[in-house]
């Protein structure tokens, strides 16, 4: 039987009913270069520090889920000759039983952090419903495994390569709150508001506990909470770079035929390369934020 293994200072924190903030590693393995995947994994750790929560960066290795990475334990997810692969929740058993090292998407973090007793987790961008998912059923797992799991997720939006309108649609769908901050547009990643209204706004890290706390304690069901923070503004991609690079983007996954879980990062890799590092610098900026955001709401939901 596998059991999970939780960092000493994490299950620490967890004892002592201290803020905690759980981070995917799939960001680190296959969303950003060798080199700065690394620096990101720091900096991601230190800013969730600096607001006063303890971070748990979780991944698979050798078969056994780790809820809070060491410094090696991150070395070693973000070297690219480890080669790892990307675990979805579905893929967490086979991961498991054949002894693999799998970086971790939203849903698997997800799942592993509730089970792990972490309720707040930052990530970059949260997956969704694909354009022309009629014909193809090509749904993110995210969405199932938010509707059915009590975390608060903090992303920057959906990516537009996605059916923004549908993936609202389905969160409401499966009861899932959908929050703005600060903002009353739904955000779409590397742009700071795409053409959908958010459900409600909320203004402040306290305002945000208030309503996870609701939802957690007088809403029947196990739904988790998505709020939905912006990129900073200095950090927002030009709106016309972005059309072309999707555009672009979008006849790239055509014409290699690519879908399901391989869109993000085939689609990543074409906007890192042809923006000439300007969404690398975007992609850092918003996920950075995400993660001071979460720390902040996680120290407000601790007793």
């Amino acid at each position: 039987m596998t059991t999970t293994r939780i960092a000493e200072e994490v299950a620490d924190a967890l004892a002592e009913n201290r803020a905690v903030v759980a981070l995917e590693s799939t960001i680190l393995a296959h969303g950003l270069p060798p080199g700065r995947n690394r620096e990101v994994a720091g900096r991601l750790e230190a800013v969730v520090r600096a607001a006063g929560a303890v971070p748990a960066t979780i991944a698979v290795l050798s078969g056994v889920p780790v809820v809070g990475l060491s410094t090696n334990e991150l070395d070693r997810v973000c070297d690219p000759a480890n080669d790892l692969v990307k675990l979805s929740r579905r893929d967490l058993g086979p991961a498991y039983a054949l002894g693999r090292d799998g970086a971790t998407t939203v849903a698997s973090t997800a799942a592993l952090a509730d089970a792990a007793g972490v309720h707040v987790f930052a990530t970059g961008g949260l997956g969704g419903v694909h354009r022309g998912a009629h014909d193809s059923w090509d749904v993110s797992a995210d969405l199932d495994v938010l509707a059915t799991t009590p975390v608060l997720v903090v992303c920057s939006g959906v990516k537009s390569v996605l059916d923004i309108g549908a993936t609202l649609e389905l969160l409401e769908t499966r009861s899932v709150p959908v929050l703005g901050y600060r903002v009353d547009r739904f955000p779409a990643f590397y742009l700071r508001e795409s053409e959908f209204d958010v459900p409600w706004r909320v203004d402040d890290p306290k305002h945000v506990a208030a309503v996870v706390a609701a939802h957690r304690d007088r809403v029947p069901g196990r739904s988790g909470v998505l709020l939905a923070n912006p990129v900073p503004f200095e950090f927002e991609m030009d709106r016309d770079l972005h059309d072309r690079l999707l555009e672009d983007g979008l006849e790239l996954l055509r014409t290699r035929g690519v879908h399901g879980k391989n869109v993000t990062p085939v689609l990543l890799e074409h906007f890192h390369g042809a923006s000439g590092g300007v969404s690398l610098d975007t992609n850092e900026a918003l996920v950075m934020s995400n993660a001071r955001l979460a720390a902040e709401v996680a120290v407000e939901l601790a007793p």
